[in-house]
């Protein structure tokens, strides 16, 4: 059971409310720091101050791990309450999905004759074309994942040979589709099981493409659980096995979007960690990459593509901290050149998260209702946008607040 809220001096600093409830629970710093996938030097500088911790996925495994019922235990900002989740699930769409995962092959009856891989294979690209298209992705989505991950599970497990194969890279696909549509929602342990799944089946696939898109989605599960080193190793060396290939002209497009889409994810992971040499030297090697392509070709899964390494910009310069070239680079942007409403969203978070980086309130809270018009799943479960729709919540200019109040009402995000 989550500790009762505790009472602290306003005075005091996250990290100072970190120190004093592990030590009020006799936890260590190397137990607390193992609980949320870091080592005790890094908690350490948390608590002494040394780091900020401004990452609210840590920030909730703190919490979790401290067993608090409320984030701002460790905020110290009382007017906003936000749960910890526990292992709760906190999607509808999340019950069946979590049966389909983890009960496959307990129920015979579900077994299919004559299954025409490629009309399933055509179920999981139109899945996927709904998930960058939906302004309500994670309900649409998620209402058609069960069925599918049933199907694929299914034809992997009675075709053969060649159709087999097929079917496996089918079937990473759907796990691949699962991860994004649960992610941030979906208990840990789902999220890893989705992830392994997608990296198996494309390996017993033997597919260079499948296994380079499912390290892609394993690399997505490692950064936002707090690993981001393995993530890195992930997606780096997955974008190795598909480098020598590159200079090939007869290397087909999707392999080269891949490539592009491993080293936008490496740049991203880098940025997170303060490291804006890599981070750019990643997101450069994208880039080159964008300009080999056709105009307009974007990847079918990860939307690698000429916009979205222009978006990808924006985020590596937002998480550098860097708030004056990310808002320079999104001026130059046309958010309508990406065909996906979730990247468009997430796009316009990363604008507003820019403003509140220069304290500039208002104009985040406008584009902040601009990200909600565009994909308001995307803001309501992100939490990066989640963050910054409770940060406007606070720092909002008094004739604003109760526009920021129902800005944070409308995704989910309570506030006093």
């Amino acid at each position: 059971m989550p500790s009762q809220q505790p009472e602290f001096a306003e005075s005091l600093n996250v990290g100072e409310r970190v120190r004093a409830l592990r030590t009020s629970r006799g936890m260590t710093r190397a137990v607390l720091a193992g609980l949320c996938g870091r080592g005790p030097d890094w908690l350490k500088k948390i608590e002494s101050g040394e780091r900020e911790l401004d990452s609210y996925s840590l920030l909730l495994r703190l919490a979790a791990a401290l067993q608090l019922s409320d984030l701002s235990a460790l905020t110290g900002e009382e007017e906003l309450s936000q749960p910890v989740p526990l292992g709760r699930l906190n999607h509808p769409a999340m019950p069946e999905i979590w049966a389909a995962v983890m009960m496959r092959g307990l129920d015979a009856s579900t077994t299919r004759d004559g299954t025409d891989v490629g009309v399933l294979q055509g179920r999981v690209d139109q899945t996927w074309r709904l998930w960058h298209t939906s302004r309500s992705n994670r309900t649409e989505v998620g209402a058609l994942l069960p069925a599918l991950i049933r199907e694929a599970e299914d034809a992997a497990g009675s075709l053969e040979g060649a159709e087999r194969r097929a079917a496996l890279v089918a079937l990473s696909d759907t796990y691949r589709l699962t991860g994004q549509a649960t992610a941030y929602v979906a208990p840990a342990e789902l999220a890893w099981v989705v992830a392994d799944r997608a990296l198996t089946a494309a390996q017993q696939a033997d597919d260079p493409l499948a296994m380079a898109a499912a390290a892609w989605n394993m690399g997505n599960i490692l950064r936002e659980t707090s690993y981001p080193e393995e993530a890195l190793r992930t997606v780096t060396e997955a974008a190795e096995l598909l480098r020598p290939s590159l200079d090939d002209s007869g290397a087909n497009e999707r392999r080269r979007g891949l490539y592009g889409a491993l080293q936008l994810h490496a740049a991203v992971t880098c940025a997170r960690e303060g490291r804006e040499g890599d981070a750019w030297r990643h997101w450069d090697a994208g880039d080159q990459i964008a300009r080999s392509l056709p105009t307009g070709y974007t990847h079918p899964s990860t939307v690698f593509s000429r916009a979205n390494v222009d978006f990808h910009a924006v985020s590596v310069a937002t998480d550098l901290r860097t708030s004056g070239r990310a808002l320079s680079l999104a001026d130059d942007i046309d958010p309508d050149a990406m065909p996906s409403r979730e990247r468009r969203a997430r796009l316009w978070v990363e604008v507003a998260r820019g403003h509140l980086q220069r304290g500039d309130a208002t104009a985040a809270l406008h584009v902040m209702q601009r990200a909600r018009a565009v994909g308001v799943e995307t803001v309501r479960y992100t939490p990066s946008a989640r963050k910054a729709t409770a940060d406007l919540w606070r720092r909002a200019p008094r004739a604003l607040r109760a526009e920021a109040g129902e800005l944070a009402a409308s995704v989910g995000v309570a506030v006093a």
